[in-house]
C-alpha cells in the first residue's frame, strides 16, 4: 500500500493505492484564493498547501480504511512545478517516509500524466495488461507536450511548446473577453453552440515538419482580432462564435499534431491527458481523428486530468513494481525538472 503527495501547483492532493487500485484520493482546490488575482500566486499557494496537507492526507488515509503504519511506501510530485508549492508536499512526504521508516519516491509530474490513461472505472483501477506503445499528448494550462511512449516506464518527448501553452493560451484569450480565472472553462461554455467557422484564427506550427507547439501568436492575433473590432464583446451570439473560433484552431493544432505523430511512428494507440483533456470538444475531435485512422484512444477520466495524486501513486507503484531504486530522503525538489 502506497500514499502520495501532489502540490506542484495549486492543488492539494494525497492518494493511497493498493496493487493498482486507487482506494483513495482527495483533492483540494484553492481555485478560488487564486480567483481574484487572474492566476495562481505562488506565496499564497504554499501557504495553503501547509494548512491543507493534514487533513487532505487524513482523509485519504481514512477513506482508504488504513493506519500509516500499514503503508509499505512513500511518494511525491518533486518536479516539475512552482517551487514553494513543490516544497511543501516534498518534504511533507520525506517526513513521513522517515517516520514510519519506508521508501520514498520522489515523482516526475509529466510522466506521471502518461499513465493516467490507463486508470480507469470506478473505483478507478490501474490496468496494464492491455498496455501498448503509444503517442501521448500532455496539454493543461502549464505545458503542452508529445510524447512517444515506447513501452512502460520507457519514453522519448517529441516536442513541446516554444512558448505558451494549449491551456495558459486559453485563459489568457478568456481573459481579454473578460471570463473570470481560470478562463478555459468559460471560454468551452460560450463556444457552445457558437460557430467555430465565424472568425478564421492561425493555427500555430501545424504545417511545419516538427512536434512543436506555439499558441503565442494565436493568442496576439485574437488581441489584435479585439482592438480592430472593439463592439464584439457587446453581442452574445458573435462572443459565442468567437470563443467557437478560437477553440477550434487550439483543438485542430492538438489533434493534427498528435495524430501525425502517430501514424508517422506506426503506433496504434493514442492517448492523451492533463486539464485541457477535460474540454469536450477536444475528447469528442481526438476520438473521431482516432477512428478515422484505425487507433486505439484512451483518454484520462476527467477527474484525472487535472493534478491528482492517484497518478503519482500508481506511477511510483509501477516503478517499485520495476524494481526502481527509491529516492533519497534528503533529495530536494526539481522545479524545471526536464521528461
Amino acid at each position: 500500500m502506497l500514499l502520495a503527495i501532489e502540490t506542484s501547483c495549486d492543488e492539494t492532493s494525497a492518494a493511497v493505492v493498493d496493487h493498482g487500485r486507487v482506494l483513495a484520493t482527495v483533492v483540494s482546490s484553492q481555485i478560488r484564493l487564486h480567483a481574484e488575482y487572474g492566476g495562481v500566486v505562488p506565496e499564497l499557494a504554499a501557504r495553503e498547501h501547509l494548512k491543507n496537507l493534514p487533513p487532505v492526507t487524513r482523509t485519504a488515509l481514512k477513506q482508504a480504511g488504513t493506519e500509516p503504519g500499514a503503508l509499505d511506501a512513500v511518494a511525491a510530485t518533486r518536479g516539475p512545478g512552482l517551487p514553494s508549492a513543490l516544497l511543501a508536499g516534498l518534504k511533507t512526504a520525506q517526513a513521513i517516509a522517515y517516520a514510519l521508516r519506508k521508501p520514498f519516491y520522489g515523482i516526475h509530474h509529466h510522466e506521471a500524466h502518461l499513465y493516467s490513461p490507463w486508470i480507469s472505472n470506478q473505483p478507478p483501477m490501474a490496468d496494464f495488461s492491455e498496455f501498448q506503445p503509444n503517442v501521448s499528448l500532455v496539454v493543461s494550462g502549464g505545458h503542452t507536450l508529445l510524447v512517444h511512449v515506447e513501452s512502460e516506464l520507457k519514453h522519448r518527448v517529441l516536442g513541446s511548446t516554444v512558448d505558451d501553452a494549449a491551456g495558459e493560451c486559453f485563459d489568457k484569450i478568456a481573459k481579454f473577453i473578460g471570463l473570470p480565472y481560470p478562463g478555459g472553462p468559460h471560454l468551452e461554455k460560450l463556444a457552445e453552440g457558437g460557430n467555430p467557422n465565424a472568425f478564421d484564427f492561425p493555427r500555430p506550427m501545424l504545417k511545419e515538419n516538427n512536434d512543436n507547439f506555439s499558441f503565442s501568436g494565436l493568442k496576439t492575433s485574437v488581441r489584435y482580432f479585439l482592438n480592430n473590432n472593439p463592439g464584439l464583446l457587446d453581442d452574445l451570439p458573435r462572443t459565442r462564435d468567437l470563443c467557437a473560433s478560437v477553440q477550434a484552431a487550439i483543438v485542430e493544432t492538438l489533434v493534427a499534431k498528435t495524430i501525425r505523430a502517430a501514424l508517422r511512428l506506426r503506433v496504434n494507440c493514442v492517448t492523451a491527458s492533463g486539464g485541457v483533456t477535460c474540454n469536450r470538444t477536444f475528447r469528442s475531435q481526438l476520438a473521431m481523428a482516432c477512428h478515422k485512422h484505425g487507433l486505439t484512444l484512451r483518454l484520462a477520466q476527467k477527474e484525472l486530468c487535472t493534478d491528482n495524486a492517484a497518478m503519482i501513486a500508481i506511477l511510483a507503484e509501477r516503478k517499485i513494481l520495476h524494481g526502481e531504486l527509491p529516492t533519497p530522503l534528503d533529495a530536494e525538489i526539481i522545479p524545471g525538472w526536464p521528461l
